[in-house]
């Protein structure tokens, strides 16, 4: 029977063991402290007697502020000399940094962008395995977080830039592109939907299809956004997702927020 270790059993990875759990896997995931039958990741000898009865691993623990990295600094070298059927990191599409509007895919350079402790994890994980699989995500969304939740309790601002769009993806279009990837070779696959967009665009159809007034469009400067907001607003790329399609047979079930935002009212 396949068994997944999962490191960092956030948004992501729990919808994730939730499905592979419905396929009749086993699954042992990690969080900071044992809670919800996950164990605490620095209980060291648990960690890798699972990790000794693994077939599958994943990672979605990103570096520290600092740039450290929890889960090579910790248990690295035990997943490098693991005998596993397979092996994924969950990164980021930030890597990519700035490319002004224009498509980015598996083969831009990484690094330049203030995601420099990303790219290098990202790096690292490339290198841990020759059967490693890292999966670069935009925007996630899905149940219980969305524009949808946002626009509810009137959180959500409509930022006005123009040419400005971003890549975002529904958490379950990610959890079958791993799954996809199961029999899939190994490598860097962008994991986005079909459409980039501006934020502005999202929010306000958000509020459209709840039935709610629009937010109004704000200057940057007005919308009085957070520090890491701000580095948010600073890159602008379009994220492609061709090589998930041709190498995985992968297909996003949601094309573009449109229809993503639609599956979470249905």
């Amino acid at each position: 029977m396949p068994h997944m270790l999962i490191f960092g059993m956030g948004y992501t990875a729990s919808r994730l063991a939730q499905r592979l759990r419905k396929d009749g896997w086993t699954v042992t995931g990690t969080r900071r402290t044992a809670q919800d039958g996950a164990l605490a990741f620095d209980n060291v000898l648990l960690v890798l007697a699972a990790l000794a009865e693994a077939t599958h691993v994943l990672s979605s623990v990103p570096p520290t502020n600092d740039g450290r990295e929890p889960v090579l600094d910790h248990y690295g070298e035990a997943i490098q000399s693991a005998s596993l059927e397979w092996s994924g990191y969950l990164s980021s599409t930030g890597v990519y940094g700035d490319a002004a509007g224009a498509w980015v895919d598996e083969s831009a350079p990484i690094g330049s962008g203030r995601r420099k402790a990303r790219s290098q994890a990202d790096q690292n994980w490339q290198d841990l395995r020759s059967d490693m699989h890292v999966f670069r995500l935009p925007g996630i969304y899905g149940p219980g977080r969305s524009p949808l939740t946002r626009v509810r309790e009137g959180k959500a601002k409509r930022v006005d830039m123009p040419g400005q769009v971003f890549s975002r993806i529904h958490v379950d279009d990610i959890v079958a592109a791993i799954t996809a990837a199961f029999e899939g070779p190994s490598g860097v696959y962008n994991i986005s939907d079909n459409l980039p967009a501006p934020q502005h665009a999202v929010i306000a159809h958000s509020a459209q299809l709840l039935g709610m007034d629009v937010p109004p469009l704000l200057s940057l400067e007005d919308a009085n956004l957070s520090g890491a907001a701000l580095g948010f607003y600073a890159e602008n790329r379009r994220v492609a997702n061709g090589k998930a399609k041709r190498l995985l047979n992968w297909e996003p079930q949601y094309p573009d927020y449109k229809a993503g935002l639609q599956s979470l009212l249905d």
